[in-house]
Parts: structure tokens; sequence; C-alpha cells
């Protein structure tokens, strides 16, 4: 039964990534503009020779993107993220499942038989899950990244020029090689301690309710709830390497010209990047959207528990809907 329930938790996980992130995308770009955005120069005044840094707010730069692509420039990158949010849960959920299926069978045997994962036991099994998802799901996330920061581009006729997440994977790859669909994937193996976080409150909150009100008493409303608090707790531990991440993910080479930049201002370490950011737009550059992706990510976690626990029982059923079909193809 058990690898039954790890395909219908990737499943279920799958599709409710992929519907909380259709949900909540507009969040999503606004966070990853006030992310990516850097300080400008502007003058206090009109006749004052002294100038100022701003950066603009999530909400001037979703103003921008109105302006300049209109409404659905909200939803640009959304093909890749969808992409990426469905790969990236489908993996993380096999694979979580997988290791606290491992724990569970052991715990079986010992004094914590039917008391779900301890806390180490959850921290494990998220880090595992998370590793692998990062490095896997990274190629999809820079696309996406790629896509919802880019100005809008136009053909010989005038024409706006849309390119699909296959298009843009490709084109990093002619223009940066391929080792930049692996940017900022340090910092996201660190940012597997987010949905430790994350995941090991879920899992304890979860053990609470069910060991006080039984299986049944946990309902995908509970897990909205439960979900959004994890992911206000991990998001703001984390926030300073979700900003730098993004930050990597829109590295580009610079290649002759007046504007080319040296090499090594273009590929910084995680340690050089943050040093630049604080020593160019002080500690706020590391925290740069911070309330709007707080709403964001609160939002999409909530959804995505919520949606998960919804289509968990299809899931299940699918898969041994399948799972027959092939072993009758199997005999025949």
């Amino acid at each position: 039964m058990s690898d039954v329930e790890e395909l219908a938790h990737a499943i279920a996980g799958a599709g409710g990534g992929a519907l909380s992130m259709v949900v909540t995308y507009p969040l999503v770009t606004l966070s990853t503009l006030a992310q990516t955005s850097k300080k400008s120069k502007q003058k206090h005044e009109e006749n004052d020779p002294h100038t100022i840094t701003v950066k603009p707010s999530a909400i001037e730069a979703g103003r921008q993107i109105i302006a300049e692509k209109g409404v659905l420039g909200l939803y640009a990158g959304l093909e890749s993220a969808l992409y990426g949010i469905t790969l990236t849960n489908f993996i993380y959920y096999y694979f979580y499942e997988l290791t606290s299926n491992v724990f569970l069978r052991a715990n079986a045997l010992t004094t914590r038989k039917g008391k779900g994962l301890s806390t180490l036991q959850s921290i494990v099994t998220g880090a595992i899950a998370g590793a692998i998802t990062c490095v896997a799901s990274n190629p999809f996330w820079v696309a996406n990244t790629r896509t919802m920061t880019a100005k809008k581009e136009t053909d010989k006729d005038g024409k706006n020029r849309s390119t699909s997440t296959f298009g843009t994977l490709l084109s990093i790859i002619e223009t940066d090689g391929v080792g930049t669909l692996f940017a900022g994937v340090f910092p996201a193996l660190v940012l597997v301690v987010n949905p430790i976080i994350q995941y090991t409150i879920f899992e304890q909150v979860k053990n609470l309710v069910v060991s006080r009100n039984g299986k049944n008493s946990f309902t995908s409303g509970k897990a909205f709830f439960i979900g959004a608090f994890g992911k206000l707790i991990a998001t703001s531990l984390t926030y300073p390497y979700i900003t730098l991440k993004a930050r990597m993910h829109i590295k580009k080479k610079q290649v002759g010209g007046e504007q080319a930049k040296p090499v090594e201002d273009v590929k910084l370490s995680m340690v050089q990047e943050i040093k630049k950011i604080l020593r160019e737009e002080g500690v706020e550059g590391l925290y740069g959207g911070l309330s709007v992706k707080l709403l964001q990510s609160i939002s999409t976690a909530a959804f995505l528990f919520y949606f998960k626990e919804e289509l968990l029982t299809g899931s299940i059923k699918l898969v041994e809907i399948l799972r027959l079909l092939r072993m009758k193809k199997t005999k025949n």
C-alpha cells in the first residue's frame, strides 16, 4: 500500500501546487519583482543637485508591469511556474512520503508505534526530499524568473513576442550556457531549510490534532491554516536567501561592449553576492518585498495544503485504478 500512497501524495501535491499557483500567481510576480529590483538614484527636487536612492515598492513594480505589458503581465511566466511547481511538488511529496514511510515502519517496531514522525525524523525527511527537489526543478525556476522580469519584446511586425518555457530554457542554454540553468542552486540548497521548518511545524501540529481527536478530525480546512502558519515562520526566517536566489536567477553573461561587466561581478559566490547587496543597498536590500512575499507564500502554502488534502482521496483511487490496469495488461 505504501507505494500507492507515495504516488498518490505526489500526484495530489502536484495538483494542489498547480491550483495554488494559479490562484496566487500575481502575488508571486509582485514579490519576485520586489526582490530583483534594485535601488535607483533620483533627484529629491527639480533644482536640487543631491540625489536619493529609491527602491520601487511592490505596488509600484506592479503598476509599471501593467503599464508595459497589461494586466496579463502579472501572469508572465505562469507556464514555467506551473511546470516548476508541478515537478517540484511531485518530486518533493514522493520522496517525502518514501522517506517518512521508512521512519514509520521503523517506529512500528519501537515504542513510537502509531505516533507519527518525531521532530528529528521530520527534519531529516524534509532535508532529503528538499535537496533532491531543488536540484531537479531549478532550471524551470530560472526560466520562470527570467520570463517574469523580462521587458516586453516585439517582433519585426511590432507584435508582442511570447516565448514558451522550453523556448526560454533553450535561449538560456544558447546565450549563457547549461550551467546557468542551475544558477542559485546553492542558495536553493540552503533554502531546503525553508520546507524543513514548514513541514516540521505542519507534521507536529497535525500529529497533535490527530492524537487528540482521531485521524478523521484532520480536515482540509485545518491543513489550510496549519500550512499558512508553518510557511509564515519558514519564510520570515529564510527571506534573505530567497532574495539571493531570485537575484542569481536573473544573472546573465556580459560579453563585450561598453556595458560589459567584469566576470567576477557577474559570477559571485553567495557570500560575495550578500556583501554586494549590503554594500549597495543596505540590509533592506535583502528584505525587499518581504510583506508581499509573506502574503504570497502564506497564501500559496495554505491553498497548496488545502487542495492537496482535497485531491488526496481521488489520487489514491486513481493510482489504484492505474495499478490494476497495468496488472491486467501484464497478464494479457
